[in-house]
């Protein structure tokens, strides 16, 4: 049985779009609508929020190879490859709706979801873009306090 597991799921493995070792960046970004003014870029480091003091935060911040193991393997646990590209939608419902825009690039594929606040669709599809973009936003927490700026 484990010889016939490794023949099988070898290659699938082996070929899975997303792997860690191909892992080129990460983007998030965040706010209300289409005003997305917090982001984060694993590739430059160039982290911008606006703090608790409606004052807008630029740091340098890169994330360590465990982080980006972190993320990658809880992207695979919840499915994230897997997501469609838009959950939710735009509404004029609202002023204060959040957007998260999540981007993903490997060297061969790319996985970009947008999460809007108002979503009414599938609470489980709901429930698993939220913790990815808690596992996120924890990530850069942990990282910026590794910093120390």
């Amino acid at each position: 049985m484990i010889i016939y597991c490794y023949v099988y799921y070898k290659p699938i493995i082996q070929n899975a779009p997303f792997r860690k070792k191909d892992f080129v960046s990460m983007e998030y970004k965040w706010g209300v609508k289409d005003t997305l003014e917090n982001h984060y870029n694993s590739a430059t480091g160039d982290y911008q929020y606006i703090s608790n003091v409606d004052s807008v935060v630029h740091k340098k911040i890169f994330l360590k190879s465990d982080d980006i193991l972190y993320m990658h393997t809880k992207a695979n646990e919840i499915g994230l490859w897997n997501f469609p590209d838009t959950i939710g939608k735009k509404s004029a419902k609202s002023l204060a709706v959040p957007r998260y825009d999540m981007l993903f690039k490997y060297k061969e594929k790319t996985k970009h979801v947008v999460v809007y606040g108002d979503f009414d669709g599938n609470p489980k599809l709901l429930d698993a873009a939220v913790q990815m973009r808690k596992i996120i936003e924890e990530t850069l927490n942990l990282a910026e306090k590794r910093s120390g700026k």
